[in-house]
């Protein structure tokens, strides 16, 4: 495994669309387990190919919706799509792409995804809460979208502050 370079925002690769996963060979598994570990790495929840230079429909979603006790694990998601979706939520959302900064996003409150295990074989997993926020977060990195397009707002250095307090006390 190696640690690969994340991309950010004045990158044009992250605003192009990628190509979908044909070949699920040794090459797909090696980019995957570097993906892992740039993700843990950079201590992130989710990560897209295109953030990393690699313009195919690949993403890792770490599952923190686990019961107590159970350490979060990674999903990977190739070719995935977005099948059912309901509720909202209007949560702030940071992006590794663009480090520092976060704004309020609105995304589904549940997701319902279709997509193929590093193997080819097809299944379905679905998502709440932040697992769902990641979900449509790496799925947009897919379609060239970076969650700063999507903001109703992005927040101060005040309102992060505010957010970090609450967190800690929680």
């Amino acid at each position: 495994m190696a640690l690969r370079n994340i991309l950010t925002e004045e990158d044009p690769t992250l605003t192009r669309k990628c190509r979908v996963v044909t070949d699920f060979n040794p090459r797909l598994h090696q980019l995957l387990d570097d993906m892992a570990e740039t993700l843990e790495q950079a201590d992130g929840v989710g990560l897209a190919a295109p953030q990393v230079g690699v313009l195919r429909r690949a993403v890792l979603v770490l599952e923190t919706n686990v019961p107590e006790g159970s350490e979060p694990y990674l999903i990977e998601l190739i070719n995935p799509e977005i099948i059912e979706s309901s509720g909202e939520q209007h949560e702030p959302e940071g992006c590794l792409s663009v480090p520092g900064q976060y704004g309020i996003v609105s995304r589904p409150a549940f997701v319902k995804v279709k997509a193929q295990n590093r193997f080819g074989e097809v299944f379905e997993v679905t998502g709440t809460g932040l697992t769902a926020r990641c979900f449509a977060h790496e799925i947009d990195h897919l379609d060239g979208i970076v969650f700063t397009s999507k903001c109703e707002r992005m927040l101060t250095e005040e309102e992060l502050q505010a957010t970090r307090e609450l967190d800690a006390e929680d």
